[in-house]
């Protein structure tokens, strides 16, 4: 509980204004120096928590938004301009994890199975994303529901992940195959 009321008002004491923060104040908790740049959003106001631990560095245009899901990132991250990170069915990202420029990272895919029905009355998968440990995402990565990129993994720009990957794998392409070890 201690935790909660320190991190509620260290953001409201610390955060630069110019973050636009949307729900409900007391489901997002920031660690202790992490950096924002003017444009980063977060938001859970569809409900959701978001927890963001220390030492992470967000960039100009990130968005964080729950989707009535969660998002839990580890420390020592570091989001680029313009990465969009959703938490409809569950977002963990580890530790030291850099992610570039343009990145996008949905917990959640359209059902699309009923030709009777538009897509958008048939609901959503949400089984949730996990990001191990110590991976770099390169540029212009998507990453798909219900997956989980393993430890120490580097995934090439432009890759559309969406199966596993092994630890310490090399990933490139669309779908995204490896194409090395580290």
């Amino acid at each position: 509980m201690f935790h909660r009321v320190w991190s509620q008002i260290y953001r409201l004491l610390y955060l630069p204004s110019h973050i636009i923060i949307e729900g409900d104040p007391i489901d997002i908790i920031i660690g202790r120096n992490c950096y924002f740049e003017k444009g980063v959003r977060i938001s859970n106001k569809s409900g959701g928590k978001i927890e963001i631990g220390e030492n992470n560095v967000f960039l100009t245009g990130v968005i964080l938004a729950t989707y009535g899901g969660a998002i839990n990132i580890g420390n020592n991250c570091s989001f680029n301009p313009y990465c969009v990170i959703y938490g409809h069915g569950g977002l963990w990202i580890g530790n030291y994890v850099r992610i570039a420029t343009h990145t996008i990272i949905i917990p959640a895919n359209h059902i699309f199975e009923s030709r009777d029905l538009p897509i958008t009355k048939q609901g959503l998968t949400k089984k949730g994303i996990r990001i191990g440990d110590d991976v770099w995402i390169g540029a212009n990565v998507t990453i798909l529901d219900n997956v989980i990129v393993g430890k120490g993994c580097v995934i090439g720009a432009g890759a559309v992940v969406n199966k596993n990957t092994s630890d310490f794998g090399v990933y490139g392409g669309v779908p995204s195959k490896q194409i090395g070890k580290r």
